[in-house]
């Protein structure tokens, strides 16, 4: 028996849907429609008074129960909007004219993190991108070669988006540490479907979102700051909630303030933390351990699938490499994919790698032989030449 299917009635999106697509947006929580009523309600009755009773607080205690499923410490976190925010806030802190003015990144990075980075250059940063000779995978030993005495900074995906490849992130944290820099490691393809120990890991900056695998819905990002670093850092991305005496409103330079909140700005978004709960709670009953487990036996289900129908699998064959989703190569990828939206299975595409489908904790057997039979159909068929773009 499969335990965690009890979780299904929790997401009604499931009811009519074949929701594959955990990587790019996880299934809303029944009970977030609660949560976003709470919101409401709250600003309705409660109005500016909401502020002193709880969403002032809300990027810290929100940020404690994601603690939680990351093995971060009571206030390590806080609440951001988006990633790209996390990391301005990150960069921020580091003087690029300074001797030690290296990144190291992969190419095979998030693009929105290749695109903050590479316009550091303006600045003065130097920009180290680690190739890929597969479009896959990144080489450890390249990566860790490429880490020197005049690196400041490594920007690394835990799990890369294109292809799920599980990176070695404690090898990388470990390299640089050793020469001097510090780590800063975008977990938003893992958090929520591998298990994720920051501490253990050794990252001094975390970055991710709730979007995806969480299943906490759009504008709930989140910012993890190793603690002993706190006193030396002083983000030059900042604003009025990082002040150490926010309701003073002294127009001087600012004081930051001594905790998690020295790394927030401008107003966070509140009903994007509302709706982020629920998943959290979820996931912390279900046990992430729980979802790998379930999730490695789905994937290597699926490439089994795919390469029983003659597709190719540009996902890494060995569990302990993959992350949650699996890419799948077929011809035609991208109108294939919409005739799938059509037919209310959800998946995606990326141009280069091919068709996304991702597992999650609530998704059924049926479901994975399912997808896999719906390509092969379609391709037999020529389905796609009759469905037009963007359908759904």
């Amino acid at each position: 028996m499969d335990e965690l299917l009890k979780w299904r009635p929790e997401f009604p999106t499931l009811e009519h849907t074949v929701h594959l697509i955990s990587h790019s947006l996880g299934a809303m929580p029944r009970r977030t429609r609660d949560r976003l009523r709470q919101y409401a309600d709250e600003w309705e009755t409660r109005s500016i008074r909401a502020w002193p009773e709880g969403w002032w607080e809300m990027p810290r205690s929100v940020g404690n129960l994601l603690a939680r499923l990351l093995g971060a410490g009571e206030g390590e976190m806080v609440m951001m909007q988006n990633v790209s925010m996390a990391n301005w806030i990150v960069t921020s802190c580091f003087d690029w004219q300074a001797r030690r003015n290296k990144i190291v990144t992969e190419a095979l990075n998030f693009p929105s993190n290749l695109y903050h980075l590479r316009a550091l250059a303006g600045e003065g940063a130097r920009i180290a991108v680690v190739p890929s000779d597969d479009g896959t995978t990144i080489p450890l030993d390249r990566f860790l070669n490429a880490i020197d005495e005049e690196t400041a900074l490594v920007s690394c995906s835990h799990v890369l988006f294109r292809s799920s490849f599980l990176q070695d992130v404690k090898a990388i944290a470990e390299k640089a540490h050793r020469v001097g820099a510090m780590l800063c490691a975008d977990i938003y393809q893992s958090a929520g479907t591998v298990p994720v120990n920051l501490r253990d890991m050794g990252v001094d900056f975390a970055t991710g979102g709730s979007v995806k695998w969480l299943c906490g819905g759009a504008g709930a990002g989140y910012l993890y700051v190793r603690r002993d670093l706190w006193p030396s850092l002083k983000p030059r991305a900042t604003g009025w909630m990082a002040h150490r005496n926010p309701f003073a409103f002294d127009p001087g330079p600012i004081e930051y303030a001594d905790d998690i909140f020295r790394f927030l700005h401008g107003t966070p978004n509140v009903p994007g933390m509302y709706s982020a709960m629920s998943g959290y709670e979820i996931l912390l009953e279900a046990g992430v351990e729980n979802v790998r487990k379930k999730s490695l036996r789905q994937t290597r289900q699926l490439m089994e699938l795919a390469q029983a129908a003659g597709f190719a699998v540009k996902t890494p064959p060995l569990d302990a490499s993959r992350g949650g989703t699996v890419t799948i190569d077929v011809p035609h990828g991208y109108e294939v994919t919409n005739e799938l939206l059509r037919r209310d299975v959800l998946v995606d595409f990326r141009p280069g790698s091919g068709i996304r489908i991702a597992p999650h904790f609530y998704t059924t057997d049926e479901e994975v032989v399912r997808v896999i039979e719906e390509i092969r159909g379609i391709l037999e068929s020529r389905a796609y030449e009759r469905t037009p773009a963007g359908a759904a």
